[in-house]
């Protein structure tokens, strides 16, 4: 676990170790999120990186009527 300080302007900085193992990089958007108590980082995706991942679902499911 990591430990960092808030500066005088409230920033922080992310240790070496969490960058490298999420692949940050500078300049890239991280959603800031208060969830119970504490602060999530979330490293924001570009939406290319999701193309193609529903490929090969099964869409083959039973539908009410109202909704085909």
């Amino acid at each position: 676990m990591e430990t960092v300080t808030v500066s005088p302007k409230f920033q922080v900085v992310i240790p070496q170790r969490v960058r490298k193992a999420l692949g940050i990089k500078p300049g890239q958007k991280i959603q800031v999120i208060p969830y119970e108590g504490r602060i999530e980082l979330i490293p924001v995706e570009p939406i290319r990186r999701g193309r193609g991942f529903l490929k090969g679902i099964d869409t083959g499911v039973e539908r009410e009527p109202d909704r085909v």
